[in-house]
């Protein structure tokens, strides 16, 4: 067994530059240091475990099974040491900030009064909150993250939230005059607002939609928004039907804003899932944190199912 009298500190260096750039000139330039010295740094690692880290070809360097598994570890490690002596450094007595990462939408609509709540009951514990668009964990150093994605596995530990559940909204004047329509009418006869998801086609959520409701309609058109949120305040000042988070959305329906004009809801396979390192659980505010957020979604962070399906006209 390894322990920390044999940590080859160097090493480890070494491999988290090149990995990080996955090149070997790159990494020794970052370090400041010779290409043979990281060649040579890396090739000990790998000696000391026992299995290759990388894969060398005449294509460049890819990381084996091995480095996938170490890279993200060590440099989560490499990155709060640095930013702990920095800390210490400066005479800053107080300990490093929690990173958590919150789609914007969610953030928006349902997350801010979750931190209101942690702030007042530990207003010792510091929380740099990011967000982004797009699907799964985002880059950079994050120590915890809610992300919006598909069911997935990977190397942390993964609590799902809730399933995303799907339905078409509207303002009420968008719906006037629509009354007595199918819902394949409506969608004909209507603007499509859509919500881009990164590296998926614009149109994929109606689409997907329309298909399960075995319907026929054009999803190539209307405007698209980077996020729910602007698509929701953009469908309640002017026209357009948009599909989305029926949940999240819920208090808008409720105070007639917006209208679910049929009941046809659809689980379009995303839900948002909270993801944290598993070395990490032993910190107490990562422990905290985390069943806070837990505890909200799953108490009272969005309306219930049958409140939702009643607020549509035929519900």
């Amino acid at each position: 067994m390894i322990n920390r009298r044999w940590l080859p500190l160097n090493a480890l260096r070494a491999f988290e530059a090149v990995g990080r750039h996955l090149s070997f000139t790159a990494g020794a330039q970052a370090l400041t240091v010779s290409q043979s010295a990281m060649s040579r740094h890396v090739s000990s690692l790998e000696d000391l475990i026992g299995k290759p880290l990388f894969d060398r070809s005449a294509n460049g360097l890819r990381l084996t099974p091995a480095g996938e598994i170490l890279l993200p570890v060590v440099a989560k490690c490499l990155d709060r040491l640095e930013e702990t002596i920095n800390t210490v450094r400066n005479h800053d007595s107080e300990s490093p900030a929690l990173r958590l990462h919150i789609p914007p939408s969610l953030l928006y609509q349902t997350a801010l009064p979750l931190l209101h709540g942690f702030r007042r009951d530990h207003p010792e514990i510091r929380i740099d909150v990011t967000t982004s668009n797009g699907i799964g964990t985002p880059a950079g150093n994050i120590d915890m993250a809610i992300v919006f994605d598909r069911p997935s596995v990977d190397d942390r530990v993964t609590d799902l939230l809730w399933m995303v559940r799907v339905a078409p909204l509207c303002s009420p004047e968008t719906w006037r005059g629509h009354e007595d329509k199918s819902l394949e009418a409506f969608l004909r006869a209507s603007e499509l607002l859509h919500v881009r998801i990164d590296d998926e086609p614009r149109g994929l959520r109606w689409s997907t939609y329309a298909d399960q409701q075995r319907m026929h309609i054009d999803t190539s058109g209307g405007l698209a928004f980077d996020t729910a949120y602007s698509a929701v305040r953009y469908a309640i000042g002017a026209t357009g039907v948009l599909l989305t988070d029926i949940d999240m959305f819920a208090d808008e329906i409720a105070a007639g804003n917006l209208i679910m004009p049929y009941a046809n809801i659809a689980a379009d396979g995303f839900g948002y899932y909270l993801k944290t390192h598993a070395e990490d659980l032993s910190d107490p505010k990562i422990f905290l944190l985390r069943d806070r957020i837990i505890s909200h979604f799953s108490r009272g962070g969005l309306t219930p199912a049958e409140d939702v399906q009643q607020m549509a006209p035929g519900g």
